[in-house]
């Protein structure tokens, strides 16, 4: 009798992933804003975050409104987006209808809305994954770093007039990553401690895998090639994938800048939009400098100073190694962008963030001198609502 053969199906190696096409950089006007702000949802009694991001969304859903909201990945935030807007004083106007309409919603929940990149005492064990499948497909792999996740950010999207043009703007927006987390900065606190950062809530999103710069290529045919290399390891399926701190969105046709924490204000939201796009103009008109591999070299420290010590930083210039005040920097920025800012309606943003910096107060300062005053984090929430609201 012969003898009996088993199956070896499932014992053969898997074929290796194919490796995924980089989809086409799609057009869009140069300099257009696209902004997201993920705003955090707390109760009225001990000004906690509260799981409600199911029926704020049925309420919004019955506003018009000129651009989107949308869950986020946990039930106790929500983010909003402009469409897309042509200078910052545009996407103040929606940003505030929007947070009106939030704030309107919100009320008959007997909830509040709050900016911030950090709820200052909630507990992420106690937190809900939204129901979505890619927020369950993330929990499974990435485990108790999504619950960790609770925090929360400012997305600017800007437009670029083509691939190329959008690679080269992103590594030249990368010398000022220390500025823009600087500036927004407004999360000292995590889970009722302060953290001594201006912004932790960078420290949960550097725990991902995908996070940190984008690799050094200044052409989309040479980016489509490592992207393919990258997917055909299985480890990354679209772009959605990284949680670089800038990463290219081809969909939109624009660059997507993500280190900002929400600020308390949509008016420094709208703010930091201006500088973006006034950085941005600065860039296609003069063309300053030409990035290189080299600037980051200088590039985590630089962020890690940000975050660390906020406008009290000191900042490595990429090129020649000096070291300075990251003020003294950023004023220096200001002043080099201010004549495009007002070609293209953004002074009144440039002056904000001018006194902002000169004054070295920021939204983190703002949170630590409330605390200082009031000695209580319910309060600070409390009274964080109020500034969202337009009444602080």
């Amino acid at each position: 009798m012969a003898e009996r053969v088993e199956p070896v199906l499932d014992s053969l190696p898997a074929l290796p992933p194919a490796a995924i096409a980089l989809e086409p950089f799609s057009h869009s006007q140069a300099l257009s804003l696209g902004v997201e702000l993920e705003i955090q949802l707390v109760n009225t009694h001990d000004y906690d975050l509260a799981p409600f991001s199911d029926e704020m969304l049925r309420l919004m859903a019955k506003i018009p409104l000129p651009g989107a909201v949308v869950p986020e990945m946990t039930s106790s935030m929500i983010e909003i987006s402009t469409g897309v807007c042509h200078s910052c004083t545009e996407v103040l106007g929606q940003l505030s209808q929007m947070r009106d309409a939030l704030v309107k919603c919100a009320d008959k929940l007997n909830i509040a809305c709050v900016g911030g990149g950090t709820h200052p005492f909630q507990q992420w064990h106690e937190q809900r994954i939204y129901d979505r499948p890619r927020f369950r497909q993330l929990s499974e792999l990435y485990g108790y770093l999504t619950k960790q996740f609770t925090i929360f950010g400012q997305h600017v999207h800007i437009g670029c007039p083509d691939a190329d043009s959008a690679l080269l703007m992103l590594h030249r927006m990368s010398r000022y990553i220390p500025h823009f987390i600087a500036l927004s900065a407004s999360s000292p606190y995590v889970q009722g401690q302060d953290t001594q950062f201006d912004s932790a809530r960078l420290n949960s999103v550097f725990a991902f895998p995908m996070s940190g710069r984008a690799p050094f290529t200044l052409s989309w045919e040479e980016f489509g090639r490592w992207f393919a290399k990258t997917t055909r390891t299985g480890v990354v399926k679209s772009m959605k994938d990284f949680y670089w701190d800038i990463r290219p969105k081809p969909e939109y046709g624009t660059i997507e800048i993500r280190v900002f924490d929400t600020p308390l204000t949509i008016e420094r939201a709208a703010a930091l939009a201006g500088f973006v796009q006034s950085l941005g103009a600065w860039f296609l008109q003069a063309q300053p400098f030409q990035p290189q591999e080299d600037d980051y070299m200088v590039y985590t420290y630089n962020r890690f100073q940000a975050c660390r010590f906020g406008l009290e930083a000191v900042y490595v210039e990429p090129e020649t190694g000096e070291h300075l005040p990251l003020r003294e920097h950023i004023l220096r920025t200001l002043d080099q962008v201010a004549p495009h800012a007002a070609d293209i309606g953004a002074s009144a943003a440039i002056d904000m963030l001018r006194t902002s910096a000169d004054r070295g107060v920021n939204d983190a300062r703002w949170l630590r001198e409330t605390h200082a005053r009031e000695r209580l984090l319910a309060e600070v929430v409390r009274q964080g609502g109020e500034r969202f609201r337009g009444r602080g």
